[in-house]
């Protein structure tokens, strides 16, 4: 189709060498291993961390703002990206403390927490155990079937319509309770 139709509607040759973009011309580019990107970084890790901004950071984080928090860690961050061998000390400690410390959900439970729980915890037991006695105390007795004498005369009856005669009551040297498993009756 492109061969039918005339030369005069082609691109001129200079535009279309000026527009065409090959792989080859973005190569160079891309292969660059010290980029915008990456030049950026090690600019922002070039340099340590003051030490009195890492000094006593364990006693200070948890009051500092969440911002700076924030700028810190991502300092922190950006600084380990560097070789470790480069870092200081204190910036290693403070970068362990800050990943890995008792703080946030990793914080140790305030002195007397385990009592409060299990205060809390037996209280609700007992209150639940008051419940439990409330209900039963309004509930209505237990039907007929359920007296020592009632089970006694079930197990007779069951004898002698000779039911489960290989294990059951009905058996040869059956020794079981049979049905009887409440307490007699009271008057």
């Amino acid at each position: 189709m492109l061969r039918s139709l005339p030369r005069a509607t082609s691109i001129p040759s200079s535009l279309a060498s000026a527009l065409r973009i090959t792989p080859r011309s973005i190569r160079p580019l891309a292969a660059c291993p010290y980029g915008r990107q990456h030049q950026q970084t090690r600019s922002a890790t070039a340099h340590a961390i003051s030490n009195p901004t890492l000094a006593g950071i364990e006693k200070r984080w948890e009051g500092m703002p969440p911002q700076e928090q924030a700028d810190l860690w991502m300092a922190l961050r950006d600084r380990m990206k560097v070789d470790w061998h480069e870092m200081t000390l204190q910036e290693k400690k403070a970068a362990y403390w800050i990943a890995f410390g008792p703080h946030g959900p990793r914080a140790l439970p305030e002195p007397g927490e385990g009592w409060k729980v299990f205060s809390y915890t037996m209280i609700g037991v007992g209150v639940s155990f008051v419940i439990f006695l409330l209900i039963r105390t309004q509930a209505r007795a237990p039907p007929d079937t359920m007296t020592k004498e009632y089970q006694e005369m079930t197990n007779e009856y069951l004898k002698s319509q000779n039911t489960e005669p290989i294990t059951g009551i009905s058996s040869e040297g059956y020794t079981g309770k049979g049905q009887v498993q409440s307490k007699p009756k009271k008057p």
